[in-house]
């Protein structure tokens, strides 16, 4: 709930395509910001394999058996499971899996490329050459998508924040309470890193043990878990630092029970058309900037070096990285 406040002011995007490539817009360009194609509404998805069941709850159990993360597995056998519903069930007359061929997973994909975009039909296509690759391999059976390749995914263009709509948030969350001393901190934080908002949310820490803490202000440094459980140490600058360590000041006296969270919420400015609500945490104010945009797109490059394949985020100390 507390990100809400200051998540809710960036993006409705599902996925983060090309997170790790941000643009840089032209000075001449600054005031505008990129047109943004709003994202289609969620089919819903058959997923009643029937004869194909088994092997698909077989599958399921591999995955899980070599460790993959539960959203992988849930992503691999989610796309099976379709294939086998909407393709085999409804438009073949195939009732087992030896009686698939190329051409079948081939009419799939032209299905998804004339409904989906390319870089989603490539992740159905992986996820199905992880799956028959699997069968071949268990049941000693022909792999139908030996020889095929994945859809060509075209690249493309990353939207980017101009710096006075950053400067924007910031302004909204500018202030003394409980509530905006999280959303500073909140958004000083991503903007800095460009991490995951559940990323951010996992953030743990402990001033009595900091074995058990993910963050290290002296350091300014923040451990969080990426893909696969591989660990990420994101730095960050010393107003990001600045912010965390006054939120956590006041988060301390709202434990303590010397002040209570949103108390003084009543603070914030709200524009001269909104009127005035209860306070507390799901009160925020809007600020002039795309509602179709992540987080990390206000982040600048991740670059991969590091001991022990750590992906480090590299910043000069005094950087100001809202502004690239």
């Amino acid at each position: 709930m507390a990100l809400r406040v200051i998540i809710s002011r960036f993006s409705d995007l599902r996925k983060r395509s090309g997170a790790d490539e941000f643009a840089v817009a032209e000075p001449q360009e600054e005031r505008k910001t990129m047109a943004i194609t709003q994202p289609r509404p969620r089919r819903v998805k058959p997923l009643d394999a029937g004869p194909f069941a088994p092997e698909i709850g077989s599958f399921r159990l591999h995955l899980a058996a070599e460790g993959k993360a539960p959203k992988t597995v849930r992503t691999y056998v989610e796309a099976v499971a379709w294939f086998a519903a909407a393709h085999l069930i409804e438009r073949t007359r195939c009732t087992r899996w030896d009686e698939v061929s190329c051409h079948d997973v081939q009419r799939w994909l032209i299905y998804l490329l004339t409904r989906y975009s390319d870089a989603y039909a490539s992740n159905q296509f992986r996820a199905l050459q992880q799956f028959f690759r699997w069968l071949a391999d268990e049941e000693q059976l022909a792999d139908p998508m030996a020889g095929l390749r994945a859809p060509k995914v075209r690249e493309k263009l990353v939207p980017v924040f101009t710096s006075e709509e950053l400067s924007a948030l910031a302004k909204a969350c500018q202030g003394r309470s409980f509530g905006q001393r999280r959303d500073a901190a909140i958004f000083a934080v991503l903007t800095a890193t460009g991490i995951r908002a559940g990323e951010l949310a996992g953030i743990r820490y402990d001033p009595l043990d900091p074995r058990r803490s993910d963050l290290d202000l002296w350091a300014r440094e923040i451990t969080v878990p990426g893909k696969g459980g591989k660990a990420q140490v994101v730095r960050i600058g010393h107003e990001a630092a600045r912010a965390l360590d006054r939120y956590m000041r006041v988060a301390a006296r709202a434990v303590a029970g010397d002040e209570q969270p949103g108390a003084d919420d009543s603070e914030r400015d709200l524009p001269d058309d909104q009127p005035p609500g209860p306070a507390g945490r799901d009160r925020c104010v809007d600020a002039p900037v795309p509602v179709s945009l992540q987080p990390y797109l206000a982040g600048p490059r991740r670059q991969r070096r590091g001991p022990d394949g750590a992906e480090w985020l590299v910043l000069s100390a005094d950087a100001a990285p809202l502004w690239r």
